[in-house]
């Protein structure tokens, strides 16, 4: 059977469609392109934010038109919080966030049945972590490994705890067995990922904080780089940093979630830290590590946010002098208490967004520039306009001129910095 899949949405996402490609290829199906025409579509789904949704009606209504006859089967946040939604899209199979193995037998019961199918859980009843594969098919560079999945910090504005449950973890000896598979198959790096990584350990004996599965990790497999994803602020403690500074395969790069830099939006968004601890957090970081990348993200026009609340997220934002800045324009998620708060008007928070952008602008240019002269250890990924691409330990992005660059780990020294690239030179052939 021909199979296209297309993914929305985060790493976790990107993380869970590996595996299913993985699963899928080992049962004797062909992946194609989305484009090609397939017997079979899976449209893993995102639902962070109205935008998100909107992509994923999209994509089910263009397999839909490509195959007519085509089993089209949805995945993912969006399918399981709102079923109905993807239910007037004529589908034939929905699923949600669980069981992914089930989903597969589901999606061949639907092509020789061609009968509909609809099997949701409740998330929020979910006490168990779903072992997949990690590592996905194409040119073995990166791999993710999702250590953790679910959450139950309960943010106003997020619809995630409900889409994917409480907190559940990758046991330690398995993760560790994960990386020492991984490093056999010939990845270079691997990114520790989850819905919300800080959590890990929380639901396992003893409650081991998360540096302990890093060094685990980093320990069983030396020779490779590791990134972590996303994390709570209240994770960087001192004691965290002195021992992840102890680790010379873990990158220097650090997206510490912050969503405002105002404690009084902090609060209506019931955020778990204030700003002094938040700033903590980065200096800490800045003082076990050299130059460390801290990016975070930023929600604008939270319900409530004043003028001078936002003056000061922007204030606030240029103390942290963040490498790079990912920015949201508020956007409503039905069942959530920011739902009900009184909203921003949409203009200003486009206009809030383009402010909160320029200044995201200055502050990646300056940390950019702070890397020229400087040598780097770049992983490089693929070709594109003619150079190599990759990326430094601090995930900064690195072009460089070189033939056969694939996958191979190169010192090199940047000599520059144009358009968000910065320009690398070659000091050796690398590994």
């Amino acid at each position: 059977m021909r199979i296209a899949i297309y993914t929305l949405g985060c790493k976790v996402n990107q993380y869970e469609t590996q595996a299913m490609e993985r699963e899928l290829t080992a049962r004797g199906h062909t992946l194609v392109p989305f484009e090609a025409g397939a017997d079979a579509y899976i449209v893993n789904t995102c639902t962070v934010t109205a935008v998100s949704d909107k992509k994923s009606r999209q994509m089910i209504r263009r397999a839909r038109k490509l195959s007519p006859e085509a089993v089209v089967a949805v995945c993912g946040c969006y399918a399981q919080t709102k079923p109905d939604d993807i239910r007037a899209l004529d589908v034939d199979l929905i699923s949600g966030t669980g069981d992914r193995k089930k989903f597969l037998d589901l999606l061949e019961q639907a092509v020789r049945e061609k009968e509909p199918v609809i099997s949701l859980d409740q998330a929020l009843r979910r006490r168990t972590f779903e072992v997949l594969p990690a590592g996905g098919l194409a040119a073995r560079t990166r791999a993710m490994l999702k250590v953790e999945d679910g959450c139950v910090n309960f943010c106003a504005y997020c619809i995630i705890p409900y889409a994917r449950g409480p907190v559940r973890s990758l046991p330690l000896e398995t993760a560790v067995e994960e990386t020492k598979r991984l490093a056999a198959e010939g990845y270079r790096e691997i990114v520790l990922t989850g819905i919300e990584i800080s959590s890990w350990g929380q639901d396992l004996p003893g409650k081991p904080p998360l540096i302990d599965l890093v060094e685990a990790v980093c320990g069983a497999a030396p020779a490779l780089r590791f990134r972590l994803g996303s994390l709570e602020p209240r994770t960087i403690t001192e004691d965290f940093c002195r021992r992840a500074a102890e680790l010379p395969n873990l990158c220097p790069h650090f997206h510490l979630s912050m969503q405002s830099g105002c404690d009084a939006t902090l609060r209506r968004m019931n955020r778990k830290y204030d700003t002094k601890r938040y700033k903590l957090s980065v200096d800490l970081l800045n003082r076990f590590f050299e130059r460390p990348a801290v990016t975070t993200d930023l929600i604008v026009g939270f319900p409530g946010e004043t003028e001078e609340e936002f003056a000061t997220t922007l204030d606030f934002v240029q103390q942290c002098a963040f490498a790079e800045l990912h920015i949201f324009p508020y956007s409503i998620r039905t069942g959530t208490p920011a739902a009900e708060m009184e909203q921003v008007p949409k203009h200003v928070k486009e206009e809030r967004a383009a402010r909160a952008a320029e200044v995201a602008e200055k502050l990646n240019r300056a940390y950019l520039q702070g890397c020229v002269d400087k040598v780097y250890d770049v992983l490089y990924e693929q070709r594109v306009d003619g150079f190599y691409q990759g990326h430094a330990p601090n995930y900064m992005p690195v072009a460089a001129e070189g033939e056969d660059l694939h996958n191979r780990l190169i010192p090199t020294r940047i000599v520059g910095v144009r358009d968000g690239l910065l320009l690398g030179e070659l000091l050796e052939s690398g590994q």
